[in-house]
């Protein structure tokens, strides 16, 4: 499955992994050595020394000759080596004179640890250095559509803690999906894909990541640059991606400021992803059955339609990923399953269609002059019995630009 940039493994795996950088430290153990230890008052007097070669059993060295201690003090009176009689020395017992007036020897039938103790069970877990809060995946949060809405986007990020002040990565582990349509309509379109770009690798250096999926206005300003009024077909009649990006919002100011890097981004992301029991797409349509059975065999078809650059297949794409609503109404449930059935996941989290629209209140993409609304968005739409979850505000009819964490709460 292609990745757009800076969208590399989450994190969690096993990749790259070393015991060294886990970041545990091990304490300062004392130094077992196998054998026998001296025993209680068993040592050598000061300044002995022991002669060459072994020593009889029964006596001193031949030559044997005792010295004093070196420096200036108190006369050493001379101290011979033990003799063995023949019997190898006892470490159960030391000269009396020798043992503290409080000397008990260790009988063989004390306990070695504490009355009541339990050793661990073999089966139980056990916390180790590599379980910390960096091998686990941090909050999940999605962003609807931004259509070029820097400001607002700032805004509901910090407002979540996601970015700081200045617009920088703050989240450490989060993880942050957005869900397509950067572009088009809003007044920096270029600016909030440069964000989405920052973020991305600024999250990786974390530890969390940031990622983003293909909304149709993507795939309609990269046709717009490529084909331009090249007439393609199209049920309405003859149509072109430019004509069509012109109609619905396109900005000069994106398309002047369009640079090798931006497209090359924008023609790698994924068209779904399916995390923590969500099924994340950008389109609320059943469309994206028809370009694979699996998550990755429907992304790497997107792709694969978008780097042969045909005019006609791409605005097929386009035109398909464009529809809606196939979760609204009486048949939205199944369609939902539909989608789950196939692709995974619990809940399809979508954006493209604003919750307005899917409410009823409004019936085009702006609002007429004087119409009244009878809903505020105040966050996420949950719908289609619980399989579905709204995340377009409409922040270009004077909604809402929503980000949310997932699971949804409340």
């Amino acid at each position: 499955m292609t990745q757009g940039a800076g969208q590399g493994p989450e994190p969690g795996t096993a990749e790259g992994w070393r015991p060294e950088a886990s970041g545990y430290v091990p304490g300062e153990a004392p130094a077992y050595v196998a054998g026998h230890g001296p025993a209680t008052g068993f040592g050598t007097a000061p300044g002995f020394e022991q002669a060459a070669g072994p020593a009889p059993h029964n006596g001193p060295a031949a030559g044997y000759e005792p010295r004093a201690a070196e420096g200036p003090g108190v006369p050493v009176t001379p101290v011979a080596p033990p003799a063995y009689d023949n019997a190898p020395p006892s470490y159960d017992s030391a000269p009396p004179a020798q043992r503290p007036a409080t000397y008990e020897p260790t009988r063989p039938d004390a306990p070695l640890v504490p009355e009541g103790y339990t050793p661990t069970a073999r089966d139980l877990p056990v916390i180790t250095a590599t379980d910390t809060v960096a091998d686990r995946p941090g909050p999940l949060y999605v962003v609807g559509d931004v259509h070029g809405y820097l400001d607002e986007l700032l805004a509901a990020l910090r407002e979540r803690g996601l970015v700081d002040e200045e617009g920088h990565w703050a989240a450490g582990s989060a993880r942050l999906w957005f869900l397509g349509d950067f572009t088009d309509r809003g007044p920096d379109g270029i600016g909030v894909i440069e964000l989405v770009m920052q973020l991305s690798a600024e999250a990786a250096a974390a530890g969390g990541y940031c990622r983003a999926l293909m909304g149709n206005h993507e795939l309609l300003l990269l046709g717009a640059h490529r084909f331009g009024d090249t007439p393609v077909n199209s049920t309405g009649g003859t149509a072109s991606f430019l004509a069509a990006w012109r109609l619905n919002g396109g900005q000069p100011s994106d398309m002047d400021r369009l640079e090798d890097r931006h497209l090359t981004w924008m023609s790698r992301l994924d068209a779904a992803h399916v995390t923590d029991g969500h099924l994340l797409v950008h389109s609320d349509t059943t469309a994206y059955l028809e370009y694979g059975s699996s998550v990755e065999e429907m992304n790497d078809t997107i792709t694969g339609v978008l780097q042969r650059g045909d005019a006609d297949e791409c605005w097929d794409l386009f035109r398909k990923l464009t529809k809606r609503f196939a979760f609204r109404g009486d048949g939205g449930p199944q369609a939902a399953r539909e989608l789950l059935g196939t692709y995974g996941g619990n809940r399809v989290v979508h954006g493209h269609s604003p919750i307005p629209y899917l409410l009823g209140e409004v019936g085009g993409e702006y609002p007429a002059d004087g119409e009244e609304r009878t809903h505020t968005v105040e966050g996420p739409m949950v719908y289609a019995e619980n399989l579905a979850v709204a995340m377009d505000g409409g922040v270009t009819m004077d909604g809402r630009l929503l980000v949310a964490q997932l699971p949804l709460v409340g």
